[in-house]
């Protein structure tokens, strides 16, 4: 596996379409994405980390698919990032030739938010994950909380692109949990938002921000201590954070370390590429491996590396596994993990 330094994020917006090699004109017949596009869904809005690792698989993938098709990424924003995932699901073709990078949370959605999230996760088709993640959770540093105790007594507001998504759930979460004062604000379009909205005072913390995405964008914050990290939320620690608490912590019981496991699984699954059910196995198998190549790619990892995104590969058969057994957890821990993340 490659792993490269996270540090300053230079984020490449208002890239819509990845030019078509010269090879893709000449490219063999035989092959079914020869001559075609293949259009990269983007769950999220231009500017943040989902965007800018769909538009850096765009630019490099399609090499190592035969036939060279062009990939086209296009933006899709809409709550929380469901809009995208019904559309791979219920409307995109099934033949390969669309892909989504999609919310992680994609494969606990339907127990979450059952009434807007109406899929069977295990019917899509995983083509791979650039990296796992840990999130976090910060307060803006003239708010005066420094710790998750000073919750107790203090309340803040945290903004959020939805109550169902990592933005709002993980906070809910947390206050279910610990009894944390926190205020959800909804409505922002993409994490992006959120983190100006807390610079100019709208909201005083953002939850659920990836731990890579904070290093690489927003490193001159930690750098002059703007941003007081309360708390990470994963399965496991970030190697980097040893001294930052863990939700994991505050597990009272062995059905709460389970239903924890389940809310915190897709963070293994952290920028997930995904193809539409019933695409022919055959071509399922030709994407993956070219994201396996892509991975490798020395391009693509100096890319990587000057973007300050993280590569850590997950392969597509490795997100099926974790798909699958997201599906096995026990009624007890669903409906604990529900009580959970209740908005109260």
């Amino acid at each position: 596996m490659i792993k490269t330094p996270l540090a300053a994020f230079t984020a490449i917006v208002g890239v819509s379409v990845v030019a078509i090699s010269a090879a893709h004109a000449q490219a063999p017949a035989g092959e079914p994405f020869a001559g075609k596009n293949i259009t990269v869904l983007i769950g999220y809005a231009a500017g943040g980390t989902y965007d800018a690792t769909a538009r850096l698989l765009a630019r490099h993938m399609g090499r190592h698919i035969p036939g060279n098709p062009g990939m086209v990424p296009q933006n899709m924003p809409g709550s929380g990032g469901i809009k995208t995932i019904l559309h791979l699901y219920s409307v995109s073709p099934r033949d390969g030739t669309t892909l989504g990078m999609l919310s992680r949370s994609y494969p606990i959605e339907p127990v979450f938010n059952p009434q807007a999230a109406k899929y069977d996760p295990t019917r899509f088709n995983p083509i791979g994950s650039t990296s796992t993640e840990v999130s976090v959770g910060v307060v803006w540093h003239t708010v005066g909380v420094t710790s998750l105790e000073d919750l107790q007594t203090k309340q803040i507001t945290t903004g959020a692109t939805g109550t169902t998504d990592d933005t709002g759930r993980f906070p809910t979460l947390l206050k279910n949990l610990t009894g944390a004062k926190i205020k959800i604000v909804t409505g922002y379009p993409g994490g992006n938002d959120v983190t100006s909205a807390m610079e100019k005072g709208e909201v005083d913390a953002r939850f659920g921000w990836s731990w890579g995405s904070l290093k690489s964008r927003s490193r001159p914050w930690l750098d002059e201590k703007k941003i007081n990290i309360l708390v990470q939320m994963a399965l496991e620690k970030a190697p980097d954070l040893p001294n930052t608490p863990s939700v994991m912590d505050f597990a009272k019981s062995d059905i709460d370390r389970q239903a924890l496991e389940l809310l915190f699984s897709p963070q293994a699954v952290a920028w997930p590429l995904v193809a539409p059910p019933d695409v022919p196995a055959d071509r399922i198998a030709t994407l993956r491996r070219a994201f396996d190549a892509t991975m490798k790619d020395p391009a693509f990892v100096a890319e990587a590396n000057r973007l300050r995104i993280d590569v850590e590969p997950v392969t597509g058969e490795a997100m099926q596994k974790i798909v699958q057994r997201i599906g096995t957890f026990e009624r007890s821990v669903i409906d604990r993990a529900l009580k959970l993340t209740a908005v109260q």
